[in-house]
C-alpha cells in the first residue's frame, strides 16, 4: 500500500533520506539502449549538472549519489535551520531560479517600491517559498520535471519519462545513514560495471575519492555539492557526516572486494573500524549492502526506533524488523 509522503518524510525522526528514481523505459535514462543502438551516457552528466544547481538552491545536500543506467540512488539531508536563517529576499532570489514567479518580485530584489497589495501578497508567498526549499518533494520534483523534459525533447515524445513518483526511505539512525551511502556508492561494483570505487564513474564515492587523491585536479563538469564528514567542519562538527572520511574509504573499499560478482573476498578478521564504533554485525554487513531492499521498506533503522515509528503513525508495525535485529546485534551486546 502507498502510504503519504507526510508519513514517511518526518524531521522529527531524521533529516536523512534515501531517494530512488526510476525510468519508465528502464535501460533509456542513461547507458546502451539494445533496440536503437544508441548511447545515452551523457544523460549522466545533465542529471548530476543539475544536481549541483539543485544543492546550491534548496537547504538540502547530498551525502552520497549512483547514477546508473536505468535508475539513480540519492541520500540526502533537510537542513531546516539553514533555511530559516536565510533571509527574504534570499528565499526569494533563490525561488526565481526555479520559478519565474510574480513580476513584482523583481522589483522587489532590485529594491524598488512595491505597491501595498503586492507587499502583502509577498508576506504570503515567502513563508511558502522558505518551506518549499527545505521540502523533499520540492526537490525531486524540480529534479525529475526537469530531466523527464529534457529526455523526452531529445527522443521526440511525451509522456510519462519516471516509473510514479519516486522512493524513500527514512534512515533513523547513524548506522542506516552508513550503510545506505555504502549500498549507494558501491552500485556499479555490485553490478559489475566497475572493479572498484576508483572506476565507479557517476558516484559519489569516486568524487570523494578523487577530491583526496587529487585534490588539485580541475573539475572536469560542476559536480553535485557533497555533504562533508564531520572532522573537516571545525566548530561545529554538527553540520557533517556523522563519520570520519578515511574510515569510510576504507569501509568502502573492503566492502567493494567483498560485493563485485566475479571478485568475492570477505570482510577482514578484524572488523572495520566503523562497523566496530556503531555495533554492527560484520556477518550481515555485507548481506544488508547487497539486499537492502529486500531486507528494508520505508525506514532504516534499530528495531527500538522502527517501533518507534510505527508507535507514531498508528501502525502495527514497520517492515524489517528481523533485517534490524540480525544488522543491529552486536549493538544490543
Amino acid at each position: 500500500m502507498t502510504r503519504p509522503r507526510s508519513t514517511l518524510v518526518s524531521l522529527a525522526d531524521t533529516p536523512y533520506y534515501h531517494c530512488v528514481g526510476r525510468c519508465v523505459r528502464r535501460a533509456f535514462l542513461c547507458g546502451d539502449d539494445p533496440v536503437s543502438g544508441r548511447n545515452f551516457d551523457h544523460r549522466k552528466e545533465h542529471i548530476r549538472k543539475r544536481l549541483a544547481w539543485l544543492t546550491d538552491t534548496f537547504a538540502i545536500d547530498i551525502c552520497a549519489y549512483a547514477l546508473m543506467s536505468n535508475h539513480y540512488h540519492l541520500v540526502l539531508r533537510i537542513d531546516a535551520a539553514r533555511v530559516q536563517a536565510w533571509t527574504d529576499s534570499a528565499v526569494v532570489e533563490r525561488w526565481r531560479r526555479l520559478y519565474t514567479g510574480p513580476a513584482f518580485t523583481t522589483a522587489y530584489l532590485s529594491h524598488q517600491h512595491l505597491e501595498p497589495a503586492e507587499q502583502a501578497r509577498l508576506n504570503e508567498l515567502v513563508p511558502v517559498w522558505r518551506q518549499r526549499l527545505a521540502d523533499l518533494s520540492w526537490f525531486m520534483r524540480c529534479l525529475n520535471e526537469h530531466i523527464a523534459r529534457r529526455a523526452n525533447a531529445e527522443d521526440g515524445c511525451t509522456g510519462r519519462f519516471w516509473e510514479g513518483r519516486f522512493k524513500s526511505q527514512a534512515l533513523l539512525d547513524e548506522a542506516a545513514l552508513l550503510v545506505v551511502m555504502t549500498y549507494v556508492d558501491l552500485n556499479p561494483v555490485r553490478a559489475g560495471l566497475a572493479a572498484s570505487i576508483e572506476e565507479s564513474a557517476f558516484t559519489s564515492g569516486q568524487q570523494r575519492l578523487l577530491a583526496v587523491a587529487k585534490p588539485d585536479r580541475p573539475a572536469d563538469s560542476p559536480s553535485p555539492r557533497l555533504l562533508p564528514f564531520a572532522e573537516a567542519i571545525r566548530g561545529n562538527e554538527d553540520a557533517g557526516l556523522p563519520f570520519n572520511l578515511q574510515d569510510y574509504l576504507d569501509l568502502l573499499d573492503t566492502s567493494g572486494r567483498a560485493v563485485h560478482p566475479r571478485r568475492r573476498g570477505l570482510i577482514p578478521t578484524a572488523t572495520p573500524k566503523l562497523l566496530a564504533a556503531l555495533g554492527l554485525e560484520t556477518r550481515d554487513w555485507l548481506a544488508t549492502v547487497c539486499e537492502l531492499p529486500a531486507r528494508f521498506h520505508l525506514f532504516i533503522g534499530a528495531p527500538h526506533r522502527l517501533r518507534a515509528v510505527a508507535t507514531r503513525n498508528g501502525w502495527r508495525w514497520v517492515r524489517g524488523h528481523a533485517a534490524a535485529r540480525r544488522l543491529y546485534a552486536r549493538a544490543n551486546e
